[in-house]
């Protein structure tokens, strides 16, 4: 799935309500720079029934190049983790 199918399903679901694609774009556009910013500013995002996007600070390692075999510094940094909610862990893939 794709940015577009969400929007696509955004104009399926507002089909009545004289919704534009421009103006679809623009909202699930608004909702994913949402969850960016707080992202960025290392908050908490809980989407209720769904689940949960948490930032946590990640350490500074050693790794490998795997070509050369080389050993290469791994810089700290921050990584995403999401934490899916009770609806989402009942789904069977």
């Amino acid at each position: 799935m794709i940015k577009l199918d969400i929007v696509n399903a955004v104009l399926a679901k507002l089909e009545g309500a004289g919704v534009s694609r421009v103006k679809a774009e623009q909202a699930v556009e608004t909702v994913f720079e949402s969850l960016k910013n707080g992202m960025g500013r290392t908050q908490r995002i809980e989407l209720r029934r769904f689940g949960v996007f948490t930032v946590k600070p990640r350490k500074t390692g050693i790794g490998r190049n795997p070509r050369t075999g080389e050993e290469v510094n791994i810089p700290p940094g921050k990584a995403v983790r999401f934490k899916p909610g009770k609806e989402l862990q009942g789904l069977e893939g």
